[in-house]
């Protein structure tokens, strides 16, 4: 059965006019007729204007039904009908009707209807004038798991551009648009529409090209609805009601536990509860109860709750509670220790506990679950679930009984619970994707599928987001090139690529799914395509990455001041992870990045130490950067709560000792972050202008230490890691980097040792002309001839050389791949980090030899 309604309103009313808003509407009559079983309605517009968008409701007696429905869609509810009309009737020209097409409907009797109004008013003409029309409206149209949503522009002047949020009841997904475009996040759903209908002239509707989509739950309807920041049913906003019912379950001496009735959604969802004692706001939650602490004894207080909606709009209050805590010298006696303190289950984020009751003389008020010293959650019954943890990570929990009169017990006996890891299942592995490898490399995300990568990838990190220098927030939204000198200090100024984030149109050949952009979509470039991806491989996590060597520039800065943090946090939160993407040449807007990325992966090159030129450093930096990592995951984790997902935290470590005791507490970071991606690679190399080691050649990815590297001390992927380890930051947290790319010298003498820590002479030509001594994996094989593979057995290194005088080249292979998966399994490592993907072969070569090396 075809269903036409607006959400959350009992008589859908949808109708366009091309009268000035300020005249009365032309008034539509529609009659009933019926031919046995088979009901016609006819409209006629008899006055002097066309109408469009009309709709007829009318009643049934009990127990007869409607369906069959010619010329319209119908939804039945008890004993109202809603019939709405096809496209080529919605419009009825003045002294005209709808015949010969008039709507008809069958009936289960031979009866007539007991009422009917058509645009609110009635069939007859008879009564009130109808009322007017909202400036624009949509109608949700639903049968089985295909919708739509009808727009109507029932004002004078064109509408240019529109969009639809909704939200859909928990656990229902939409997807497979036509004639548009729809993210989703979480229960909430943008919907864009195809280029051909973004405008609507007046009077008209989006039919016959209304956007259609598939939802996974038959017949779901959505909880709210949003057309331009405005109701749907174009109605005026209306705010939450009252909590009902609030009462005390428990009071102590310190402590009042309050409890109310769910409030009713008022024109948007319902995301928390404000408390307030007196005029003061005392808790904010996001359930029905709350616990207000910090009273005095014996002491009357007086409590509200107001229901707070998603755009902030506050309800009513609720009824007022008077309740006086208790006085402290009525009991002195403390509950006995609760008993049995085990864990009955956990994920990455959180731990579920549970316990023996406790017994009091006066009755158990409630428990206080620590995290070690802290309490972590008070809770009413003998169970309780610590959420917010870290994965693979190690806590201890005891619990404290607290009778009414605030006498505490002892600690139970400690539990020790250990998180379970960031992946479900196996070994972590993280590609990253640059932006800019749709350019010169011609590397798409699609490649990343063609080449079976994304199939075997549990993470892919998009590299990378730049920091605003001028407001210290997020940057998005501009295309502007760096200067090809790499050790230009404004190199990164102001610099990004929306282009291709988000704003350019990929072929059929380009895109992942085969389907080409139009031009006219909101979101485009990678950011579509990633979207697409997520949807063909829905384990696979993508995460923004921020930084990068050129532009950490303003990380010292953006983690200076608590105020400094906090709106730089927000700010990416705001565009990457809400996707309110900034408008670029017509593309993004807010919602188009909704659903993209799961999370967020800090690339600062380096805190409390040199990185590119001119970046800003400060001997603050190590300490600033626990606590911008810990805003991230406050601000990461309050979004949990009215979204219910949980977001992921990385970043990418150094592999440099000096660097890691400069900016890195460890072990204080380790309680936020999920994955530490430490360095692998780079431990040697020319340098593209040859700033770095150009008269040496050096293995940049050496798993040991090198007893013939002439550099003391030197690096190794296993003298990294063994830092990280010593400072007690679980090895379930850390991948190692691999290198899909080699670093090259040029006219390298052998001396005997086919090249291997030589003399040379400045980098190799590169894979590209601003990237000297830098080329690719398959470019590597491909285009440097006669350069033999060899590997360094004791050190774990490949490298190739073409002879002397000629280039040498270090870089992973499947065999060095090998060697290093076997080692990082034996060390109960989490993984491996790859930088980056466009270095692979076609087929994936190299991802193959991980897969299988980490099977």
């Amino acid at each position: 059965m075809r269903r036409l309604v607006t959400p959350l309103i009992a008589v859908v009313v949808i109708i366009a006019l091309s009268a000035l808003p300020s005249q009365a509407a032309s008034r539509l009559i529609a009659t009933f007729s019926l031919s046995g079983n088979t009901g016609t309605f006819v409209v006629n517009n008899p006055g002097t204007t066309a109408v469009s968008g009309w709709t007829i409701v009318f009643e049934l007696p009990a127990g007869v039904t409607a369906s069959n429905p010619q010329n319209a869609t119908i939804r039945q509810s008890g004993t109202k009908v809603t019939l709405t009309p096809a496209y080529y009737i919605n419009t009825v020209q003045a002294g005209r009707s709808t015949e010969p097409f008039s709507p008809k409907v069958t009936l289960s009797s031979a009866v007539q209807p007991t009422s009917c109004l058509i645009n609110g008013a009635k069939c007859d003409g008879s009564g009130d004038e109808p009322p007017p029309p909202p400036p624009i409206s949509a109608t949700y149209d639903v049968s089985g798991t295909s919708a739509k949503f009808i727009v109507a522009n029932n004002g004078t002047a064109a509408l240019n551009g529109w969009s639809i949020v909704f939200d859909l009841p928990a656990g229902v997904t939409a997807s497979n648009a036509s004639n548009g475009s729809i993210t989703q996040s979480g229960r909430t759903v943008t919907l864009t529409p195809a280029h051909y209908n973004t405008t609507v002239n007046p009077g008209r509707t989006t039919e016959p090209y209304s956007p259609t989509f598939t939802v996974s739950q038959a017949n779901a309807e959505p909880t709210s609805c949003r057309i331009n920041d405005v109701n749907c049913d174009g109605a005026p906003d209306a705010p939450p009601g009252a909590p009902g019912n609030l009462r005390s379950p428990v009071k102590t001496t310190k402590t009042v536990s309050l409890a109310w009735d769910a409030a009713t959604a008022g024109s948007l969802p319902i995301v928390g509860y404000e408390v307030y004692n007196g005029t003061a706001q005392a808790a904010s939650v996001t359930g029905t109860t709350a616990t207000v602490s910090g009273l005095t004894a014996n002491t009357e207080y007086t409590f509200t709750v107001k229901a707070k909606d998603r755009k902030g709009t506050l309800s009513p209050a609720s009824n007022a509670l008077t309740v006086t805590t208790r006085n402290p010298a009525d009991d002195t006696q403390a509950p006995s220790t609760p008993g049995g303190l085990t864990s009955t289950g956990k994920t990455s984020a959180s731990v579920t506990l549970s316990w023996s009751a406790a017994t009091d003389n006066s009755g158990v008020a409630n428990y206080d679950v620590y995290v070690g010293s802290t309490v972590a959650t008070t809770v009413t019954g003998t169970t309780a679930t610590v959420t917010g943890l870290s994965p693979s990570t190690e806590y201890s929990f005891t619990v404290k009984a607290r009778d009414l009169y605030d006498n505490v017990s002892g600690a139970s006996a400690a539990v020790k619970v250990t998180t379970a890891d960031i992946v479900e299942t196996g070994y972590a592995r993280v590609g990253y994707f640059v932006q800019w490898g749709i350019y010169g490399r011609q590397f798409f995300v699609r490649n990343l599928d063609t080449s079976g990568a994304a199939a075997k990838l549990t993470h892919i990190n998009y590299a990378f987001a730049n920091i605003d220098p001028q407001n210290l927030t997020c940057l998005q939204g501009v295309t502007k090139g760096t200067t090809q000198n790499p050790q230009d200090p404004n190199q990164g100024d102001g610099a990004g690529d929306a282009e291709a984030d988000y704003g350019r149109p990929f072929s059929s050949a380009q895109s992942v799914d085969g389907v080409a952009d139009t031009g006219w979509e909101k979101l485009q470039g990678n950011f579509n395509q990633l979207k697409k991806l997520k949807a063909k491989y829905p384990k696979l996590k993508v995460l923004i990455s921020l930084g990068g060597w050129t532009y950490s520039k303003y990380f010292s800065d953006v983690a200076a001041t608590d105020a400094a943090r906090k709106k730089f946090v927000s700010s990416c939160i705001d565009i990457y992870i809400k996707g309110n993407l900034p408008v670029y040449n017509g593309k993004g807007g807010p919602g188009t990045g909704a659903g993209i990325f799961d999370g967020i992966d800090l690339d600062w090159e380096w805190p409390g130490a040199e990185g590119h030129a001119g970046n800003h450093i400060s001997p603050n930096d190590k300490r600033n950067n626990t606590l911008l990592i810990a805003e991230f995951r406050r601000q990461l984790d309050a979004l949990t709560t009215t979204t219910g997902q949980r977001y992921q935290l990385t970043a990418f470590t150094p592999a440099d000792p000096v660097k890691i005791e400069a900016g890195w507490e460890l072990a204080e970071v380790a309680k936020h972050l999920d994955i530490f991606n430490v360095q692998g690679y780079d431990f040697h190399g020319a340098g593209s202008d040859n700033s770095w080691e150009p008269n040496r050649t050096g293995h940049q990815g050496n798993l040991y230490l090198d007893s013939d590297s002439p550099y003391n001390p030197d690096f190794s992927v296993e003298k990294a890691v063994d830092v990280y380890l010593q400072a007690g930051v679980s090895p379930r947290k850390l991948t190692i980097g691999l290198a899909y790319y080699g670093r090259g010298w040029q006219q390298v003498t052998d001396g005997g040792k086919y090249g291997e820590w030589q003399d040379a002479k400045g980098a190799a030509p590169g894979q590209f002309q601003e990237e000297a001594g830098t080329r690719g994996y398959s470019n590597l094989l491909a285009s440097v001839p006669g350069c033999t593979i060899r590997h360094d057995e004791p050190a774990v290194a490949t490298y190739c050389y073409t002879g002397n005088n000629g280039q040498w080249w270090s870089f992973d292979d499947a065999w060095s791949i090998g060697k290093k998966t076997a080692w990082l399994k034996s060390k109960g490592l989490l993984g491996a980090m790859i930088w980056e993907m466009s270095g692979d072969t076609a087929n994936g070569a190299l991802t193959t030899a991980l897969d299988a090396g980490l099977r």
